[in-house]
This record gives C-alpha cells, structure tokens and sequence, in this order.
C-alpha cells in the first residue's frame, strides 16, 4: 500500500479523496492555489503545497508545479479526482516517468478514450453499440455536407476532444449546418484548444444513462450498475440517481456484463463510467467514457456499499478486484445525488462570495460531500459546485422523500445556490414518476423566459 498520496485537486473531492486515505492509513499532501489558503482540504490534510496564482492554468492545472509539490513532499502517488488533470494522458505520462504512481489507468487508454471519435471506434468493434455517425473528425464543410447527408437530420456536431456542452450543436435543418459546424469548431478550439469535431444522428428525448466499472491490473473489469443523470442543463448534470427507473434488471445484467467485456478487451484499469443515451424504445448507444471518478460517484456507492475512492488507490497499489469487492456486486435500495452549484437557481449566472450562514442535513439515509462551511469565500475561478447532497432509501420513493426533506433543511446563505431548482425538480409529478430525459428542464428555462 502507498506511504503518501498527493491529491491534485481541490474542493468536496479532495477532501472525499483524504477521508478514504485516512482510512487507508495513508498520509495526504495537499496542493492549493492562493484563492484556496483557506479551504478545508488545506486543512485536513497532513501536508500543504501552495502550487501558484488562482487561475486553474497557473496551478491545479499547472503539470509543472504539481509534479514538483509531488517531488517535494516525496509522495508515492497522485490522485487526480475529476476534472482539472484527472484525463490529461500527458500528465499520467509524467507521473510515470517521474515514478509516482498516477491513480487511474494507463495513459494509453487516457488517450484513446479521450478522444471521441476512436473512442466510438474503439467501443464499436468492441461490442458496445454505437449512435449513426462518422468515424473520424469532420475536417472541412465540404466533408460535413457529404456526411450530414448519409446521417440525416437532426444530427449533432460534437467536440472530439472535450465535453461539458463545449463544442456541441443540435442541427434540425441543412440550411444552418455549416453555421453550426464553424460555431462547435471554433468554440472547441477555444475551449480545449483541439478544434477538431465530429457528428452524429440526434436522438430526441434520450435518457442518460451510465455504466459504472472498475478494473484491476489482471485483466478483469466488472460493473456496478447504472446511474441515471437525464436531469440536465447544457449537458450538465444536476441530478442524478441509481438504479434508473427505467431499466430492468435483466437489461442491467445484459448492458453491464457487454461493457465489462468490451473495457477488458482495451485493458482498461481503475474506474471509469461508461456513458449511452437511451432511446424511448430501450435502446443504448455509447456516447463516451470517463477514465476517472465521476462527480455522482455515492449514488453508486449508496446501493453496492462499496467505497470507490478507496477501490481506486487499492487497484493502484496492485490489489486484486477479488479482493477489494469480492466475486458478487450486491445492490440495495436507490439513491439520489443533487449538485448543489453556486449559481441563480433561474438565470444560472455563477454566484461567488462568501457565505453567510451554512447549515447541513443530516438524518436517516443522508450523506453530504462539501467543502464549503459558513465564512467561507467561494471564488470565481472555479466549478461552482459547492455541495453534493445524497439521500438513500429501501425504494426511489423512499429516497425522493428523504432528499425533499433534506433539500428544506439546506441552508446556505450570503450567496445564491441550485437549491430552489432542486426543491422544484423533486416536487415535479413527472419527476416523481420517472419521466424522465435529457429534455426534461426544457419547460423550466421556457417558463423563466416568458
């Protein structure tokens, strides 16, 4: 087992990442920019690095100054959480040639999965099915043309190299095709620097649903069911929950053993998700993986009862899937995960400042994962989520009646938050039946709008 570990990261998942270490018995050096010299990750862990200015670019993002702290502070590991270099293969890459082992699986598969085109590659002739679309980037408007036209409309114009919304356009009609085109290329360029893209058919009112897996170093993979993440604005999630009520256990037995098969084929180790949209006839189409831990990541734990982050540094440190969950996945119950985000609830403007007043739910079936704490400054420079609030149940109804009670309890003032869209969402008669799709907060933002 690792001695020390540096988590390159900040915020609710640096402090998740020191609780399972702690437990570990492992030692935590923290990396902070000069925004969070205050943050409870500072705090709680054993070490603390200052690695540079606020800006993500000039320190959690900085691969130099990371790898340095790491150095210094003599670490054996890295764990990356999600976002911020938890993909970047390059950065695995140094870890590597630095000796320190990177929590997460080979930047080879980093790459490769990294990059949405051979992704769907890669995962088709796996076996995992796969939305209409091209098999490579789409390099000029004379090639989106020939394409959109053996694909048909509506398609989506997606980035190769990114996610998040960033770089993704719907197009009903060919008459705004090549607007849209230059639009997602110029905008991924922008945003992930690699303006490269590529299309696919658009499935109206999909449901998202996702695979969670876990993968040791001996070849084996497994999944631990699915989560359901449809309640979505601008391609992110806001709420998710486990299972999804709208697949059955033999499609969950069927569609989990396909992708453990088709990632043992590419090797693939530590966590990941699986991501698909499926169609209103049951129908699953690969859309991406994410090679790390994902921010809905306790739902998940919730019903199986087993600690991903703590998976993850044991399958790191060489320990056997065997051993870490033993031969049967269990699950148990449902659980509902709701983002707390500092932002508008109606415009959904970024809301930084300092926090006034804090106060967490507790009770029967409730789990938060925070940074944030009264007095404390939430910056600009950063995701604006603040909070993740977990509510378990014996059934969804159960869980949708716990997280309602909890959502009245939350108190966070001194900024604006998501809470009164959450308290709207559970309260919603189509919400409470299971109606769900990637549409669903369509008829919210047209009522804000009116």
């Amino acid at each position: 087992m690792f001695r020390k570990i540096l988590i390159a990261n900040r915020g609710e998942i640096a402090l998740r990442i020191i609780c399972a270490c702690k437990e570990l018995g492992i030692q935590t050096v923290a990396v902070y920019s000069e925004a969070d010299r205050n943050s409870l990750h500072v705090r709680f862990a054993d070490e603390a690095i200052c690695i540079g200015p606020p800006r993500a670019s000039e320190s959690y993002l900085n691969i130099p100054q990371v790898i340095s702290a790491a150095e210094i502070a003599n670490v054996d590991a890295i764990h990356p959480g999600y976002g911020f270099l938890s993909e970047n293969a390059n950065f695995a890459e140094v870890c590597e040639a630095s000796h320190i082992t990177f929590i997460g699986p080979s930047p080879e598969v980093i790459r490769m999965m990294g990059e949405k085109a051979r992704a769907r590659r890669e995962m088709a002739a796996a076996g995992l099915p796969v939305v209409p679309g091209t098999e490579d980037v789409v390099t000029d408007e004379s090639q989106a043309q020939r394409e959109a036209e053996r694909i048909g409309f509506p398609l989506m114009i997606k980035a190769a190299a990114g996610g998040g919304g960033r770089g993704m356009r719907i197009v009903r009609r060919k008459e705004d095709l090549l607007s849209a085109f230059n639009t997602a290329r110029n905008e991924a360029q922008q945003a992930f620097g690699n303006g490269d893209v590529y299309m696919e058919r658009f499935i109206e009112r999909p449901r998202h649903i996702e695979f969670q897996v876990l993968g040791d170093r001996y070849g084996r993979v497994i999944h631990l069911g699915e989560r359901e993440c449809s309640i979505q604005r601008r391609h992110q999630k806001l709420i998710e929950e486990s299972p999804s009520p709208a697949v059955r256990p033999a499609t969950r037995a069927e569609m989990g053993a396909r992708v453990a098969a088709a990632l043992e084929k590419i090797g693939y180790t530590n966590a990941g998700t699986v991501e698909f949209l499926m169609d209103e006839d049951g129908n699953f189409y690969f859309i991406e993986m994410n090679t790390r831990i994902q921010v809905e990541h306790p739902v998940t734990e919730r019903i199986t009862n087993i600690d991903l982050v703590k998976a993850q540094i044991r399958i790191a440190a060489g320990e056997s899937l065997a051993d870490i969950v033993g031969e049967e996945v269990k699950f148990c119950g449902h659980a509902i995960e709701c983002r707390i985000n500092a932002e508008d609830p109606e415009t959904f403007a970024p809301s930084a400042g300092r926090i006034t007043a804090f106060h967490a739910p507790g009770g029967v079936g409730i789990r938060v994962d925070t940074a944030a704490y009264a007095d404390a400054v939430v910056p600009p420079y950063y995701d604006s989520l603040i909070a993740k609030l977990i509510a378990f149940g014996k059934d969804r109804q159960e869980a949708i009646a716990r997280m309602r009670r909890a959502l009245d309890m939350f108190i966070i003032e001194g900024i604006k938050t998501s809470l009164p869209l959450h308290r709207r969402i559970l309260a919603d008669p189509e919400f409470v039946a299971g109606n769900l799709s990637t549409h669903f907060l369509d008829r919210y933002q047209l009522a804000a709008a009116k």
